[in-house]
C-alpha cells in the first residue's frame, strides 16, 4: 500500500458508480406500465435501474442473439441499444415508446450526476501533478457529463470501450489507458465499483481501490477515502 504522494503518478477512474451515477427522478418512470397496464412500484423501479446499470453479469434470460448483443453491448452502440431494450422488455416494460424513453435517459450524459467529491478529487489530483484517466465500459460519449460539471480539463485521457475496442476485465483496455497516460502500472491506481471488472487492473500490475456504487447522498466522500488509503 502506498504511503506518500510519490508512490503514484496516475489514477484511473471508472465512470458509472464511481465518479457519476444514474439517479432517476420521479418523472422518469411515472408513465411506465407493465403488460397488465399497472404502474411499476418503487421496488420494481429500483430493480429496473439496477438492471440498467449493473457493471457485470446477465440480468435477464436471453436467447443466443440477445446474449450476443448483451456481451458486445459496450463495443457497439447498436448492440447497446438492442441489449437494453431487450432487458427492459423482459423486465415488464410493455410499451416500446416507454422503453425507448428510459433507454435514452441512460445514454444521455446530462442525466448522470456526479458524486459529491468528484470535482474536488479531480482538482486535487491535477494540482499535485497526478495524471487522470477515466476508463469505462460504455457505448456512448460521456465527456459531456464532465463538461457540464466543469471538470473536463482535469481529465487527461478518456478510455471508452466502444472507442478502443476492448472491455473490462480484458487487460488490453487497462494497457491502453496506461499507454495513453504514459504511466507504469506499478505507479498507477485504479478506482472502481466492480471487483470483477475494475479489479482486473491488478492483473496488469496496478493497485486497486473499490468504492460502493450507492446513491449519491449515501457516499459524500467515498473517492477521498479510497485515495487516502493509498496515500493520496
Amino acid at each position: 500500500m502506498a504511503s506518500d504522494l510519490t508512490d503514484f503518478d496516475a489514477v484511473i477512474f471508472d465512470f458509472s458508480g464511481t465518479l457519476f451515477r444514474l439517479e432517476e427522478d420521479d418523472s422518469w418512470m411515472s408513465d411506465l406500465t407493465d403488460h397488465d397496464g399497472e404502474p411499476f412500484d418503487l421496488h420494481q423501479q429500483a430493480e429496473l435501474m439496477r438492471r440498467m446499470t449493473a457493471p457485470v453479469g446477465q440480468t435477464v434470460e436471453m436467447d443466443a442473439a440477445e446474449h450476443h448483443a448483451w456481451t458486445n453491448r459496450d463495443l457497439d452502440p447498436r448492440f447497446h441499444r438492442q441489449a437494453y431494450l431487450d432487458v427492459l422488455r423482459k423486465s415488464g416494460v410493455a410499451h416500446e415508446d416507454q422503453a425507448v424513453g428510459l433507454y435514452e435517459r441512460l445514454i444521455d450524459p446530462g442525466c448522470w450526476s456526479a458524486y459529491p467529491d468528484t470535482a474536488e478529487v479531480l482538482a486535487a489530483l491535477k494540482d499535485r501533478g497526478i495524471k487522470v484517466a477515466v476508463l469505462s465500459n460504455i457505448a456512448f460519449d460521456i465527456r459531456p457529463a464532465f463538461v457540464d460539471l466543469g471538470v473536463e480539463h482535469l481529465v487527461d485521457e478518456f478510455v471508452l470501450s466502444f472507442e478502443v475496442g476492448a472491455v473490462k476485465p480484458d487487460p488490453k483496455i487497462f494497457e491502453h489507458a496506461l499507454a495513453a497516460l504514459g504511466s507504469e502500472p506499478g505507479r498507477t491506481l485504479m478506482i472502481g465499483d466492480s471487483e470483477e471488472a475494475d479489479g482486473a487492473a491488478r492483473k496488469v500490475g496496478c493497485a486497486f481501490a473499490l468504492v460502493d456504487p450507492v446513491p449519491l447522498a449515501e457516499r459524500p466522500d467515498g473517492l477521498r477515502t479510497a485515495l487516502s488509503a493509498f496515500g493520496l
